[in-house]
C-alpha cells in the first residue's frame, strides 16, 4: 500500500468515526426530549415536597462589631509596615 492509500483510508475512518458519533449524539438528544415529554406528567410525584423556609438566625450584634474590629487591626499593621 502507497501512502496516499494509506492516508486516504485513514481519512475514510476518521470520517466514519465521527459520523457515527454524530449521529449517535442525534439519537441522545431526540430520545432525551422523547422521554421529557413521555414522563413530565409522572415528574410531580417525584419532586420532593416543598419546605417551609428557615428563618435567620439573629446575628449577635457583638460579631459584626468585632469583626469590624478585627478587620480595622489588620488593615492598619498592614499599613504600618
Amino acid at each position: 500500500m502507497s501512502n496516499a492509500e494509506l492516508i486516504l483510508g485513514g481519512l475514510k475512518l476518521l470520517v466514519f468515526g465521527m459520523g457515527m458519533v454524530f449521529v449517535f449524539l442525534v439519537v441522545m438528544i431526540i430520545a432525551m426530549n422523547l422521554m421529557q415529554k413521555i414522563l413530565a406528567p409522572f415528574a410531580a410525584a417525584f419532586e420532593p415536597a416543598p419546605k417551609a423556609p428557615a428563618k435567620p438566625k439573629a446575628a449577635a450584634g457583638g460579631d459584626d462589631a468585632q469583626l469590624a474590629a478585627i478587620a480595622a487591626a489588620a488593615v492598619e499593621m498592614v499599613r504600618n509596615k
